[in-house]
């Protein structure tokens, strides 16, 4: 796991983007999180006659889970549900990164109770990229 200054966490997959994308969705699923969306940046850049490597976003997340979050810090809501973007680096290697629960607490000061609730977005991705 690789974090950032700026919350964000990097973890490397051995599988391709779409291929790390259906593992994670296989995790969430059998989690019972509901996968509100897919974002296809590259194949969107594509239609438009723009290059764009493999980069693809999944949103994600409970409403059980993450309402109690949102009315206890509304600003929340602006990075929630959940989001883990897949995308492939200049050498063709492969990372799903995402928002360390940690910032997220600090940004929308989170109470300490409640971040409990999205603690487990490393352990989902580290489970997609096994």
């Amino acid at each position: 796991m690789n974090s950032t200054d700026n919350g964000v966490v990097h973890d490397p997959s051995p599988s391709s983007v779409p291929e790390t994308l259906q593992k994670l969705e296989a995790v969430l699923a059998a989690r019972g999180l509901t996968v509100f969306a897919r974002v296809g940046h590259s194949g969107e850049a594509e239609k438009i006659g723009l290059n764009m490597r493999p980069t693809q976003l999944l949103i994600f997340g409970s409403p059980k889970a993450g309402t109690p979050l949102m009315v206890a810090a509304p600003s929340l809501a602006i990075d929630l549900p959940l989001k883990v973007l897949a995308w492939e680096d200049e050498q063709g290697k492969v990372w799903l990164s995402y928002n360390s629960p940690e910032y997220l607490k600090q940004r929308h000061q989170v109470p300490e109770s409640l971040i409990k609730n999205i603690a487990g977005v490393g352990a989902l991705v580290q489970k997609a990229v096994e």
